[in-house]
C-alpha cells in the first residue's frame, strides 16, 4: 500500500470558501479502510463550520460527513468490510465495545470524540500537503475523491442501491427519520409538527407518517419545501409556527400536538419556545437543530413546562444506531416506503461545492449531492 494524491474541498479557516486542491493521502493503517467516494451529501452542518468554525473544530480540514463509496483497500485487522464492498460512512463511528454501543446507543459511541479534530483513532492524520496535516470533518472528509477512515465508520450496504441515494442515509435521512421515530417515539394516531423541512426535516416528516401519525404538520417559510413535504407525507403545512398553532387549536380541539421535531437551520430560544407552545399536555419536543456557538437556545417560563408535564429531548443522529438503521432505511427505500430519489434536488461536481451551498442557503435545495468523478 502506497501513498496517493486525491482531490478535496478544504477549509483553511472559518468565513472562507471551500478550496478545491490536491492532497497527499496515506494508506490505511490497522483497522482502517481506503474508500473511493462516489457521492457526498451537502449537509448544513458543513456550512455551520464554514461560517462560524467553533472551539471544537480544528483547521485546516476536508469537508463533508455524508458519503457513500466503494472500499478499495483495508488495513490489517479489518473485519467489517473488504475490498469491493459498497459502504455508507457514518459520521458517528460505532465501535460496538464502549458502554454506549453495548447498551444500544451507538449514536453516543465514545470513538466519536475526534469528530471536530478530524484525526483517526490513533490521533494521527491521513491527509497532508506541504508538511501540514488536514483533518476530515467527523473523521470522514467526504468532499474528497478518496479518503481513509476507521472501520468503525463503515456500514456495508447492498450493491444494487445507487450510491448517490445511499449517501443520504449517512446523516440527513437517518437523523431526520429517527428524530421522529426513535428520539420522538411517534405512535399511531398522534399529531406531529416538524419545524423546518430541509434535508433533515423532510425525513422527519416521512418518519412520522410511516410510524403512524394521523396528522403531520410541516412548518417552513419556503413554499417549495412545503410542497415537497406534502408529496412526502405531510397532511398539513404552514409558513410559520403561529399559523400552525391556529390550525392545531381547531384540528385538535385545543389539545395541540403530541410531538414537535425541530429541524430548522439554526436553533434559537424563540424557535424552542415556539416548539414547546405547539405541544399539549405530556407532549414532547425533540431538538435536532444545532445553535450558533455560545448561543443560549432554550429560555422558557417553567410553569407551563412543569405543570403540563412537557418534555424536551436533545437528539444526536435522532437516537439512531447507524449499523442497524442505515441498511434498514435503505431497505425501506427499496420497498418503496421511503422516498429518497425525490429529495435530491440538484447534483454538483466537487468543483461546484460552493455553488451547492449557495443554493442551499437560497432555499433551492432539499438536498444537494456532490457526484465524485473518480
Amino acid at each position: 500500500m502506497a501513498s496517493m494524491t486525491t482531490r478535496a474541498a478544504v477549509l483553511h479557516q472559518p468565513g472562507t470558501d471551500w478550496e478545491i486542491t490536491e492532497l497527499d493521502l496515506d494508506p490505511p493503517k490497522e483497522y482502517e479502510v481506503l474508500i473511493r467516494y462516489k457521492a457526498a451529501g451537502l449537509c448544513h452542518s458543513d456550512e455551520h463550520i464554514r461560517r462560524e468554525g467553533g472551539s471544537h473544530i480544528r483547521f485546516p480540514l476536508v469537508g463533508g460527513h455524508e458519503g457513500a463509496g466503494i472500499v478499495e483497500e483495508v488495513g490489517p485487522g479489518v473485519t467489517r468490510v473488504k475490498p469491493g464492498d459498497h459502504v455508507v460512512t457514518s459520521y458517528i463511528p460505532a465501535c460496538g465495545k464502549c458502554r454506549y454501543c453495548s447498551t444500544g446507543h451507538q449514536n453516543l459511541c465514545d470513538r466519536g470524540l475526534y469528530a471536530g479534530v478530524g484525526c483517526l483513532q490513533d490521533e494521527t492524520f491521513r491527509f497532508h500537503r506541504g508538511g501540514e496535516d488536514f483533518g476530515g470533518f467527523c473523521a470522514l472528509g467526504t468532499f474528497s475523491d478518496h479518503t481513509v477512515v476507521s472501520e468503525y465508520s463503515c456500514v456495508r450496504i447492498d450493491d444494487d442501491i445507487p450510491l448517490e441515494v445511499a449517501c443520504l442515509v449517512g446523516c440527513g435521512v437517518t437523523t431526520g427519520w429517527c428524530s421522529s421515530v426513535r428520539a420522538g417515539e411517534t405512535r399511531a394516531g398522534e399529531t406531529v409538527v416538524v419545524l423546518g423541512v430541509g434535508g433533515v426535516g423532510i425525513n422527519a416528516v416521512q418518519g412520522a407518517r410511516y410510524a403512524g401519525a394521523k396528522n403531520v404538520f410541516a412548518v417552513d417559510p419556503n413554499p417549495f419545501k412545503l410542497e415537497m413535504a406534502k408529496r412526502l407525507g405531510a397532511t398539513h403545512t404552514a409558513p410559520s409556527a403561529a399559523e400552525a398553532r391556529d390550525q392545531l387549536v381547531d384540528l385538535t380541539r385545543g389539545q395541540m400536538a403530541d410531538l414537535t421535531v425541530v429541524t430548522v437551520a439554526v436553533l434559537d430560544a424563540e424557535i424552542t419556545a415556539d416548539a414547546v407552545s405547539l405541544i399539549g399536555k405530556a407532549g414532547r419536543v425533540v431538538l435536532t437543530s444545532v445553535s450558533a456557538a455560545d448561543d443560549h437556545s432554550i429560555s422558557l417560563t417553567g410553569s407551563p413546562l412543569v405543570g403540563w408535564h412537557k418534555r424536551i429531548q436533545g437528539s444526536l443522529a435522532g437516537g439512531s444506531n447507524p449499523i442497524y438503521e442505515m441498511p434498514n432505511l435503505l431497505g425501506l427505500y427499496k420497498s418503496g416506503h421511503l422516498k429518497l430519489d425525490e429529495i435530491i434536488t440538484h447534483r454538483y461536481s466537487l468543483e461546484q461545492v460552493n455553488e451547492g451551498y449557495h443554493d442551499l442557503l437560497a432555499g433551492k435545495n432539499v438536498r444537494g449531492v456532490v457526484i465524485h468523478e473518480s
